[in-house]
């Protein structure tokens, strides 16, 4: 059992290393002004949509569906390594005593969130109803006994079937959650019956995966797509050496290489183009960042807090993007052709140019209801092309 917190203990330790190496640059200055700013815009809107909510808005309801599906969502974090199907298989016995840590660390790392929207809808909930203050932070403790149970019951769930239909388990446990959530606000402790259910169920998955042998390639799976999911973030901040990027076609874009003349100087263009689209990373960056810049001009009514954040987005948008579509360090076949190598930047110029317009449009028509939507476009292109002028 040492052998085994150990291994646990230096796995978490080599973890945590590794995510501080990349949190350095993705919590830099300028986001954290972002952050404050996004935070303090929305907490005014939330105060004062709390002066004329109607006493019949059902907030119970729409606090436990949004808590429950958040706590029925526990992917346990194993830390399991590729080698380790080879390595651990003849500690396969002593194996619990690290997946107990693992579910530990698991329940820490992910209970902040639900506590944390319990905490914020208290105002809410005092807003339409007599919800006694005892009785709201009784249901604070117990959202985080339910996430401690929803922990457990999805590793045991994933052990005793592979990973199979882990779907359909959410969907049962974020069902029998979001009751337990609601009975508790509505009914004081009667919500307890629904931590019994969940706690039976546990008790069931135990005895299952009883002397049955450690499914290690769907926790090493696992373990592996929740990495690359964070290296895929910090990638948005930083360059991340040994991330992998996946490609798809998307036929439904082939229109856009048809507005590109077919001609020697326009071969960058192409190949520019051709890499934005159909690279993963390139693409859902710019998909990310333009619906989180819509997102928020749609629901923030102060156009100063709309214009540095949309402002934000379209500088991090222009300066990834030509970050990795003129630093990509990988061997092409234009290389071996005579094509000036400016090209290549005024190629990536002329996108990012469209794209930011295209950004600023789609965030535009999501602000239409909110005061000077009007300036937000120009505000867009403008950071945009400094942006692209001024980083090299």
């Amino acid at each position: 059992m040492n052998n085994m917190h150990s291994v646990w203990a230096k796995r978490f330790t080599h973890y945590i290393g590794e995510v501080m190496k990349y949190m350095r640059f993705i919590f830099t200055g300028h986001i954290a002004i972002v952050l404050v700013f996004i935070v303090g815009a929305g907490g005014y809107q939330y105060s004062e949509w709390l002066k004329v909510v109607e006493l019949d808005f059902p907030a119970e309801w729409l606090i436990a569906i949004i808590v429950g599906i958040v706590v029925a969502f526990s992917r346990p974090v194993t830390l399991l390594r590729e080698p380790d199907q080879v390595y651990l298989l003849p500690l396969e016995s002593q194996m619990m005593g690290y997946f107990k840590k693992a579910m530990n660390w698991t329940f820490w790392s992910q209970v902040l969130v639900p506590v944390v929207l319990i905490i914020v809808a208290i105002p809410l909930l005092k807003a339409v109803t007599d919800l006694s203050a005892f009785s709201i932070w009784v249901t604070v403790l117990f959202v985080a006994i339910l996430k401690w149970l929803n922990v457990q019951a999805e590793f045991y769930y994933r052990f005793a079937n592979r990973g199979h239909a882990v779907l359909f388990d959410r969907l049962v446990r974020a069902v029998i959650s979001i009751l337990a959530i609601q009975m508790s606000l509505a009914s004081g402790f009667m919500g307890a019956g629904f931590l019994v259910i969940l706690a039976f169920y546990i008790f069931t998955l135990v005895k299952k995966v009883a002397n049955n042998p450690v499914p290690y390639e769907h926790f090493i799976k696992l373990e592996q797509n929740r990495m690359m999911g964070f290296y895929r973030f910090a990638n948005y901040f930083t360059d991340v050496p040994h991330l992998k990027g996946s490609v798809k076609r998307r036929a439904w874009l082939d229109a856009v290489y048809k507005s590109i003349a077919f001609k020697k100087g326009n071969t960058q263009s192409y190949l520019v183009y051709r890499t934005f689209i159909r690279t993963d990373d390139h693409f859902y960056l710019w998909v990310r960042l333009t619906a989180i810049a819509a997102v928020i001009a749609a629901f923030i009514n102060i156009p100063f807090v709309t214009w540095i954040v949309v402002a934000a987005m379209a500088f991090a948008t222009t300066l990834q993007l030509k970050y990795t579509l003129m630093h990509a360090g990988d061997f092409r076949m234009d290389m071996l052709y005579p094509v000036p190598r400016d090209t290549r930047k005024q190629a990536v110029a002329k996108l990012l140019r469209q794209l930011s317009v295209v950004q600023a449009v789609i965030v535009m028509l999501c602000a239409l209801m909110q005061p000077q939507f009007y300036l937000i476009p120009v505000v867009m292109i403008v950071v945009s092309e400094i942006t692209l002028r001024m980083s090299k």
